[in-house]
């Protein structure tokens, strides 16, 4: 019976034909004497045997020039037909990243500008700040900007090159060029945005509360990109997350990035201003009114220096303006 296997690069390869050939017999002991295996397996056995021996220095580019050996007995002859084994082409380098990729990033926060590039070689990856002078920030793992809040991120085996920029100020909103060293240098364009996040507490600026009734505060922190690391109310300029022997319950979902405060029964000592105040993002006030229903000249009082009342007033006393003027007009025009 004959066996014909792929053993080799080249008849100038002589030691390891000779590695192959010990192989593939120490494989023939261990396998081929104990199982059925059939002459199509045991080639495709060797020749896996083969290739799994190769290095990355030892695939050429146009392909492998390989030898067939007959099984004849318990040893491996050469014969004279030589084969021709084509590997596959080296993959070109190319962007995992959409280029044009726009990031947002909140004011205060860490942002993380990714550039994922595929089949990167010896290649290297330079991070360039687009400005009216092209600022230089990063070349592999090295910082070369003064900044130190710029570095690059990378994990061994990983194809991710990112820019991380620490503390984002509004300044550093703008280009960014994720250069790899080809020939010639390829390169895609990302773009930061920075928002400033802030915190939102429902309801107009001013709320009414009537003793023994329930308080209810809600916060909503708005354009924030990231989860707060904190959400704290403050009555006044104290805060009161876990004032509960003042009859103060607050309930903070952080990855929602909300917040409810809620005094059960509130009394004369709860009113004052209330804030909202989460990280990186800026707080909202209210204030709150607790008056007693009988006295409608304090609550008339409190109304009368409330901005919503103050716009209302000054709206109804320009359309009043204007129907005077009108009505003056018409008179005019009858007589």
């Amino acid at each position: 019976m004959v066996l014909e296997a792929l053993t080799g690069l080249s008849a100038a390869q002589p030691v390891r034909r000779n590695y192959y050939q010990q192989q593939y017999q120490q494989y023939r002991q261990d396998h081929f004497y104990h199982y059925d295996i059939s002459q199509g397996y045991r080639l495709l056995l060797l020749l896996g045997l083969a290739l799994s021996c190769l290095g990355p220095s030892d695939r050429p580019t146009g392909g492998a020039r390989a030898e067939v050996l007959s099984l004849n007995s318990n040893t491996l002859d050469r014969t004279a037909k030589p084969v021709d084994v084509t590997l596959p082409p080296t993959l070109p380098m190319t962007f995992g990243t959409e280029n044009s990729t726009v990031i947002h990033a909140q004011s205060g926060s860490t942002a993380h500008l990714p550039c994922v590039v595929h089949n990167i070689g010896e290649g290297m990856v330079t991070w360039i700040r687009r400005k009216k002078d092209h600022q230089l920030l990063t070349v592999g793992l090295t910082t070369y900007a003064s900044d130190e809040r710029f570095q690059a991120r990378h994990f061994q085996h990983s194809e991710d090159w990112t820019l991380q920029i620490k503390f984002v100020q509004p300044r550093d909103a703008g280009m960014y060029e994720c250069q790899v060293s080809t020939h010639p240098p390829t390169s895609i364009f990302l773009f930061l945005e920075v928002v400033e996040a802030r915190a939102e507490i429902s309801g107009p600026s001013e709320k009414f509360v009537r003793p023994g009734s329930t308080l209810q505060l809600h916060c909503l922190v708005k354009k924030s990109t990231e989860q707060p690391s904190f959400l704290f109310w403050f009555h006044n300029s104290r805060m009161i997350n876990y004032d509960v022997e003042q009859g103060v319950n607050v309930s903070t979902d952080l990855m929602a990035r909300e917040s409810w405060l809620e005094v059960p029964r509130a009394s004369g000592r709860h009113s004052g201003n209330y804030t909202c105040e989460a990280s990186n993002a800026t707080p909202a006030r209210v204030f709150v009114h607790i008056f007693n229903g009988d006295n409608p000249a304090a609550m008339q009082h409190s109304l009368a220096s409330s901005p919503s009342v103050i716009a209302c007033s000054a709206l109804m006393t320009l359309s009043t303006a204007l129907k005077l003027a009108l009505q003056h007009v018409y008179v005019y025009a009858g007589s």
